[in-house]
């Protein structure tokens, strides 16, 4: 278990890569009214253009991530996409949001989900899809941003994460963006974490 002195609440949101999570969640912080946090993750892999280093990510050399991890600084962490770049929830992310009140949102995989929920059982769980496996290639492929080769290994996963959806509490469809970013403010409004 996690030991947090504060009133937030986790919130879990996975879903396969394309599904939009990143545009609902970003809408979601914009128009939602209550106390939203998102927490940033670690990785190794490189920053993208117009990627701000403790913005979008902590961008971890391989040895700091490391030693982060050999001192027990991760929630969870894993390797993506087998090509040898690590991802990772910093502890201390998530219980400085959660002392301060927030709905701290995890934008995790669903392997990282399973081992979150270990240790703080009471997170609210969703899982964002874009409604079939033909609609997710197609934004894949609409990024024009990665290689046949990733693509696939993408959808595969995507694939087997979408299989795992039913261990999440709530299943949204992202037809829409704000839609899909309303129905997630709708969800926070009603577990009353900060009443």
């Amino acid at each position: 278990m996690l030991e947090t002195k504060g009133t937030g609440q986790l919130v879990i949101v996975s879903g396969p890569s394309g599904a939009g999570k990143s545009t609902v969640l970003r809408r979601l912080v914009k128009d939602c009214p209550l106390p939203l946090e998102l927490s940033v993750s670690a990785t190794t892999r490189p920053p993208r253009p117009a990627e701000i280093n403790g913005v979008e990510y902590h961008f971890l050399s391989q040895e700091e991530f490391d030693a982060k991890l050999a001192n027990g600084d991760f929630l969870e962490h894993k390797e993506v996409f087998g090509r040898g770049h690590l991802y990772g929830t910093l502890k201390e992310s998530v219980t400085t949001g959660l002392n301060a009140g927030c709905y701290v949102i995890l934008e995790i995989d669903v392997a990282g989900a399973m081992s979150v929920l270990e240790h703080i059982p009471d997170a609210i769980t969703i899982f964002i899809h874009p409604g079939s496996q033909q609609e997710l290639e197609n934004r894949l492929r609409g990024r024009e941003t990665e290689s046949e080769e990733s693509i696939i290994r993408r959808l595969e996963v995507a694939i087997s994460e979408m299989d795992l959806m039913d261990r999440y509490q709530h299943i949204i469809v992202n037809e829409q963006p704000e839609t899909a970013a309303e129905t997630i403010c709708q969800i926070l409004k009603n577990s009353g974490a900060s009443s």
